[in-house]
């Protein structure tokens, strides 16, 4: 039950000591405010180190063709591996579990025109999928389809900077335009741009790669196979990736356990070690943070323990007119809790204020971008203020409730 008679005391004591009540404040409002920037700061060193992944699903894999470093099977080292389409189909075929895979082709930097607008750009010969597994973000029209493949389509996906290379200042749709890659004339279908950390990836074309190895190479070979690993947990996409290096190293004669003979790329690995560093980064912000939250708690505690002593009279005198022990523990607590839970929101709200400066007017850096302090965060610290000043108020409020009428009367 609201006691307003309880609340305008607490006020009126709050009131009577002002510097007291701010120092003892300032703690815990300075506490709230290092854990808030502590947690912050260290959700835009997380945010930074994930932009660094590039583009491509989290849960992709890439496994790249390379040389062997280890003799076996009476073959020597430094033979060139070389993955074809027949690899891609036993892959596809074999494996169990990816959602999406594509074989792909690298065919480097290749002189592109439109009219007479030139620049060399990286051409990207895959399936479909690819779009999938490296996340792909259209701008306009479409990625490749199935269609483009069977029939071999000259259809062609153009990077933005490549867009804005070859149509600028003369034909701002390219849409259905022809771009000259290396001599020969391929339609734009679609427009995409890469969050990937290199612009280099905004300078890309996707053509399919049936069409680049009948145009371009002439042969079946390919340079890559990746796929993405749907909702497989750890053990799953491990097995996944033990698998394909059998499938290959049976197919092409190598050692699996020959690291230079194709190189995988686990992406969902990678993302699993840094997920377990910053929620270790995490832990010790909390413990930090917490042990500053403590150290205003003890300061709150102390004066509180000061107010009890300076009111025993007073207490003593409630107690001889009938007041419960529980309505003292009550009365010395929500004088805690209120001081601590207003300084605080203090705290909390100026944490969140310079986060959002920092993430408004501080450019971002390589590896510390966007600062934030979420929801979760905000709702965490709200309970842990009640239960500080909960704490803060206990055993002030006991040694109140033990106080005795008679003793306290005759205290000076």
């Amino acid at each position: 039950m609201f006691d307003l008679d309880k609340w305008q005391e607490i006020y009126s004591t709050i009131r009577k000591n002002k510097l007291r009540t701010f120092l003892t404040g300032f703690s815990v409002a300075w506490g709230i405010f290092m854990l808030i920037i502590l947690l912050g700061s260290g959700n835009g060193l997380e945010n930074g180190v994930k932009s660094q992944f590039g583009g491509g699903a989290v849960n992709g894999i890439w496994i790249t063709n390379g040389m062997t470093g280890m003799d076996y099977k009476g073959l020597k080292t430094g033979r060139q591996i070389r993955f074809t389409n027949d690899d891609y189909k036993v892959m596809k075929s074999t494996l169990t579990g990816p959602d999406h895979m594509s074989a792909r082709m690298f065919l480097g930097n290749n002189l592109t025109s439109y009219k007479d607008q030139y620049g060399s750009f990286f051409i990207s010969p895959c399936h479909p999928d690819y779009g999938y597994i490296k996340t792909i973000n259209l701008l306009q029209g479409r990625f490749l389809n199935n269609i483009d493949i069977t029939e071999f389509r000259k259809a062609s996906v153009i990077g933005e900077k490549v867009k804005l290379a070859l149509f600028r200042g003369k034909d701002t749709v390219a849409l259905g335009k022809y771009i000259n890659i290396n001599g020969a004339l391929f339609k734009v279908v679609g427009v995409f741009r890469d969050f990937s950390r290199n612009d280099d990836e905004q300078k890309r074309i996707y053509i399919p790669i049936t069409t680049a190895q009948r145009v371009f190479s002439g042969s079946n070979f390919v340079n890559q196979i990746s796929f993405t690993t749907g909702s497989a947990d750890p053990d799953e996409v491990d097995k996944m990736v033990e698998k394909s290096k059998s499938i290959l190293a049976n197919r092409h004669t190598f050692d699996p356990k020959d690291e230079r003979a194709i190189n995988v790329w686990n992406k969902s690995e990678d993302v699993r070690k840094f997920t377990s560093l910053f929620r270790g980064i995490r832990l010790f912000i909390w413990i930090i943070g917490i042990g500053t939250i403590v150290a205003g708690i003890v300061g709150v505690s102390n004066i509180m323990m000061i107010v009890v002593k300076e009111r025993t009279k007073e207490i003593g005198i409630r107690k001889a007119l009938g007041a419960s022990p529980s309505s003292i523990i009550s009365l010395i607590m929500q004088e805690a809790i209120v001081i601590t839970g207003f300084a605080g929101y203090i705290g909390l709200v100026l944490g969140v204020g310079v986060l959002e400066l920092v993430r408004t007017y501080m450019p971002s850096t390589e590896f510390f971008k966007d600062p934030e302090a979420d929801f979760s965060i905000a709702i965490s610290a709200t309970v842990l203020l009640i239960f500080a000043g909960a704490i803060a108020g206990f055993v002030p409020a006991m040694k109140a409730a033990k106080v005795r009428p008679v003793e306290a009367l005759r205290d000076e």
